[in-house]
């Protein structure tokens, strides 16, 4: 690992307050080459995005976030983000790639009930993972969040097939200067575990004690 791999790592933090400022085209093209780049069984690479960019946000949150709830919302600062991406997987892409002469033998082409993982899912979410860290590397905030509310009525706005599984929406911008704003949240708060917490080495637990001590 490299150091400043490891300084956007440690860098990165859900912002929740943005400039209205907009995004260039060419800097969410990389962005998003660059999240291509995840691994993706089979190169599958079963993801889209949905990328809502100035005037057209108002199309998410007033399906989402609707005005007479807003004066409530704490995040005010997130309504000014000037882009928001609705990543998708598309579990016909892995049904379609595993059909193929050279995956057809796994059976993995036969329906999604024969994966043992949802790996379009996975994927998908490595590929969300590496587009916030190269935002972070970018100089971009952003902030990764689920769509409780309005999700039928934004899939039949936006065009979207019934069979692609939203993952959530990404709110993209430059971070406002709102420190109350980023990674601030209840969550944020929580102690991180500690390695020692996470790994279980050898097995997940001793094995039972045989025999007298």
């Amino acid at each position: 690992m490299t150091s400043s791999f490891s300084d956007v790592v440690r860098g990165r933090r859900m912002t929740r307050s943005f400039r209205p400022d907009p995004i260039l085209p060419a800097v969410l093209d990389d962005l998003v080459d660059l999240a291509s780049r995840a691994p993706s069984a089979g190169k599958s690479q079963g993801w889209h995005l949905v990328a809502l960019e100035g005037p057209e946000t108002a199309t998410f949150w007033d399906i989402t976030l609707p005005p007479e709830r807003r004066p409530s919302f704490r995040w005010q600062g997130l309504l000014e983000a000037p882009t928001i991406l609705l990543p998708f997987a598309d579990p016909g892409a892995y049904l379609e790639r595993y059909s193929e002469p050279d995956k057809q033998r796994t059976g993995l082409g036969a329906g999604t009930e024969a994966w043992p993982a949802p790996y379009w899912t996975i994927d998908a979410s490595m590929a969300v993972m590496t587009l916030l860290l190269a935002a972070e590397d970018a100089g971009l905030g952003a902030l990764l969040f689920g769509v409780f509310d309005g999700e039928i009525e934004l899939r039949e706005a936006l065009g979207v097939p019934d069979d692609l599984e939203l993952l959530g929406a990404i709110a993209l911008g430059y971070a406002a200067d709102d420190p109350d704003a980023s990674g601030t949240g209840r969550s944020a708060r929580r102690p991180r575990r500690s390695p020692e917490a996470i790994i279980h080495r050898s097995r997940w637990s001793p094995p039972p004690a045989t025999g007298d001590p």
